[in-house]
């Protein structure tokens, strides 16, 4: 098997676009997908908010726990 590195762009669809085309035609291709880290909250907090499978959080419903409810979670054993 022989690699070629290349880089592109996952669109709306969720196609991916490559930067620049490959020089293969009808073959059967093995893809490794490598995506940067994310460590910023703030994108993580933005895909929540938009993200339509979290709507149900915004259920007053869902809303049946208080600052006092538990016990701190302690790291001894």
């Amino acid at each position: 098997m022989v690699a070629i590195e290349s880089s592109g762009t996952v669109n709306q669809e969720g196609q991916l676009i490559l930067t620049h085309p490959l020089d293969l035609r009808n073959q059967k291709v093995k893809v490794l997908i490598l995506v940067p880290d994310v460590s910023d909250d703030e994108a993580w907090l933005t895909a929540i908010r938009t993200n339509p499978s979290f709507n149900f959080l915004q259920d007053e419903a869902e809303d049946i726990y208080t600052l006092n409810d538990g016990s701190p979670l302690t790291n001894e054993k």
